[in-house]
């Protein structure tokens, strides 16, 4: 596996897994031009290659905050079905938390869905607190 920032004039590459993992039918164009403007806004995502072909993508918000210091908020973690429980995941988290501290962050945060609870139980043993619950609410 090579794992890799996706430079923002290849973001549409990050459309075809995003939508596999989105939780309410959002089109194609809708996302492409989400993360189009999403590149503009401190946001990096890396890229999970095998044989040169994108199997996973994790999105990386970058910012400070009041409680965390100088921190990036992991986004979107998807690797496809059939190359998880490979250990994928654990690569892909220790490259994000080494990319993060090189860059001079402090912190790593991130949001599950409640039912995801395969993914608390990966963190939980990764070493990441829960801290609260993420609201949403449309306008």
């Amino acid at each position: 596996m090579q794992f890799k920032i996706i430079v923002p004039k290849n973001i549409h590459l990050v459309v075809p897994l995003v939508k596999k993992m989105a939780k309410e039918s959002i089109s194609d164009a809708l996302l492409l031009e989400r993360f189009q403007e999403m590149v503009t806004q401190n946001y990096e995502c890396v890229g999970v290659f095998k044989d040169e072909v994108l199997v996973g993508v994790a999105g990386m918000w970058f910012c400070t905050r009041h409680y965390s210091g100088r921190s990036v908020e992991i986004d979107h973690v998807f690797i496809e079905m059939s190359l998880r429980n490979q250990g994928i995941g654990s690569q892909l988290l220790t490259w994000i938390e080494n990319y993060t501290a090189s860059k001079g962050y402090e912190t790593i945060e991130l949001n599950t869905y409640i039912e995801n609870e395969k993914s608390h139980d990966f963190y939980d043993r990764k070493n990441y607190k829960k801290l609260g619950y993420h609201f949403l609410k449309s306008l």
